[in-house]
């Protein structure tokens, strides 16, 4: 297991990648209600209030400032290295996760302050994050990562998995935490630690061994790091650890111990809006601001979409897809391969769950064109490309380098391409990628029917790929039913803003934010019949299946022992 560890230390095609260690870390219920949103301008004396979010993605960090009606007032954004060590693992340098963050909150803020502003009026800030990435395990004593953050996507628990399954007491694990077993959740990466790393079994054997996800690492390092940091999560994100109870929203005995975590240290579970359980920001442009609000990163979005009612739903592209739909007070387990996860828990509320879809691989699979085949230049380019023709030419491009999460959960599928002829050109293979996020949106579409018994008339989007009009326009055409787009499609920041707003009394009441980010919505209304709709998906569903059964996990595994 040693020599594994070592050949970590190069990607994919062997070059030497920055070692772990080298970047270093810089370090209730309302009583009243206003009308509406409005902007607070200097009024009797009153300066403008403004929030703000660290909006930590799988590919860049960003830090916004928003004023009081959801527009953000000055930004700026990171990105980071993704690092490839073996085919399918995927992993980011917790240090520079870390650095990104830090230079987007001085950055903006000095954006912020050249506008004339002040820091004071940063009331709080919330953080927002990429959520089954197990950032870190780290020494508690040192505060020092012990490996590399090992992202949502990566495949490398593909085995264990399989082997996870067979164990007596997996038929119990969704009805307990929400989610089915899969390499998707942070406990299999965990388990692969634990397994192949000798820092991390030496840390647990000298309980010393500290677990966190993105907003964990993030909060441990902005309030003091080693010194006196926080170490905590909230409710959204701990839901898709695994071993948080969906029902009681607390750590699970039976899924502790089933997972064989038993002596890591977890952060504690605080509400997602909160005044108090986050702290404030050590050092920095900032020192002093206040941390009132947690969410996981597809939470958020439902939170900046205003999605407070249940029924409602919105769908997020972005490095993966991810459709939640609001089921309220009370989780709702799937029988039809969805997730069950909290969709928020503000102090001084009731948590409210969602069903959730999600799809591993949306905007990286133009990114992939981009970046590894060269048919676009720029990632805007893929909606232009793809309406030059007017339709795929019988293409169809399983979009699997993840395998396939919701609804299907079939972990040995790889990206598959179907139908290429003579007549094949890259204007069809923009298409096929784009309409592959709009089918697997359309499936899970299906199962939240399904399992709700309610029919969904209309969706709402975020994320970079719904900045396409050919795309959204196209997802209309293959669901059936109308997409609604925010003209500021910031809404997971916006979401992370708002709960730390809720918690300082910027907002009180869920009602106060019905006009936030309302103006210039745009529709995209279905052009298709249903027969052609149907016609269509019964193509993509005999693709799906083709595509199983490719990955072959032995040699990696045989190759860490």
């Amino acid at each position: 297991m040693g020599s594994g560890s070592s050949k970590l230390m190069k990607n994919g095609n062997g070059s030497n990648r920055r070692s772990l260690h080298t970047a270093s870390a810089q370090s209730t219920t309302a009583t009243t209600k206003r009308e509406s949103v409005v902007p607070l301008p200097l009024k009797n004396g009153e300066r403008e209030v403004f929030t703000a979010a660290i909006d930590q993605g799988t590919t860049s960090s960003r830090f916004l400032i928003f004023d009081g009606t959801g527009t953000p007032r000055a930004s700026h954004q990171v990105e980071f290295e993704q690092l490839y060590p073996h085919s399918g693992w995927i992993e980011h340098d917790p240090y520079e996760i870390l650095s990104s963050v830090n230079e987007c909150i001085e950055k903006a803020t000095k954006k912020f302050l050249d506008k004339g502003y002040e820091v004071g009026d940063i009331k709080a800030l919330g953080i927002t994050n990429q959520r089954e990435t197990t950032v870190v395990v780290w020494d508690t004593e040192t505060g020092k990562p012990l490996y590399n953050s090992i992202v949502w996507p990566d495949t490398r628990t593909s085995k264990l998995v399989h082997e996870l399954r067979r164990k007596e007491g997996s038929e119990k694990l969704q009805q307990l935490c929400g989610l089915p077993l899969s390499t998707y959740p942070s406990s299999v990466k965990l388990m692969w630690m634990l397994r192949h790393v000798p820092a991390v079994q030496s840390a647990l054997k000298n309980g010393r061994l500290s677990f966190g996800t993105v907003d964990t690492w993030l909060l441990y390092n902005l309030t003091g790091g080693v010194k006196n940091g926080l170490h905590v999560t909230d409710p959204t994100n701990a839901s898709r650890t695994m071993f948080c109870n969906i029902n009681t929203l607390e750590y699970d005995d039976f899924l502790i111990d089933w997972f064989g975590v038993r002596g890591v240290k977890l952060p504690k579970i605080v509400p997602s809006s909160d005044p108090d359980a986050y702290g404030k920001i050590s050092d920095g442009i900032l020192a002093g601001t206040k941390i009132a609000g947690c969410l996981g990163d597809q939470s958020a979005a439902l939170v900046g979409q205003c999605a407070f009612t249940p029924g409602m739903a919105k769908n997020t592209y972005g490095t993966g897809c991810f459709l939640l739909y609001n089921t309220g007070y009370e989780p709702v387990i799937s029988e039809n391969g969805l997730l069950t996860t909290v969709a928020y828990a503000f102090k001084g509320f009731k948590p409210v769950y969602a069903l959730e879809g999600s799809i591993a691989v949306a905007g990286s699979a133009v990114k992939f064109l981009r970046d590894n085949l060269g048919l676009i230049k720029e990632s805007g380019e893929i909606g232009e490309l793809a309406a030059k023709v007017p339709d795929t030419g019988g293409v169809v491009f399983v979009t699997a380098f993840s395998g396939l999460f919701a609804p299907y959960w079939i972990d040995d599928a790889q990206g598959t391409i179907f139908g290429i002829t003579q007549y094949t050109t890259r204007e069809h293979i923009a298409r096929a990628t784009i309409e592959a996020t709009c089918y697997q949106t359309k499936a899970i579409l299906a199962a939240m029917e399904k399992d709700s018994g309610t029919a969904m008339h209309a969706l709402a989007v975020d994320g970079g790929m719904s900045n396409s009009d050919v795309c959204m326009q196209l997802q209309a055409d293959i669901m059936g039913i109308d997409v609604d787009r925010p003209q500021m499609r910031e809404t997971t920041a916006l979401g992370a803003a708002i709960a730390a707003g809720f918690a300082v009394n910027v907002w009180k009441e869920f009602e106060e934010l019905k006009n936030i980010n309302r103006d210039d919505r745009k529709t995209f209304s279905p052009m298709t019949d249903e027969g052609t709709r149907e016609k269509w998906f019964s193509l993509w569903g005999k693709a799906v299946e083709r595509s199983r059964g490719w990955v072959n996990n032995d040699a990696v595994e045989e190759d860490l022992e």
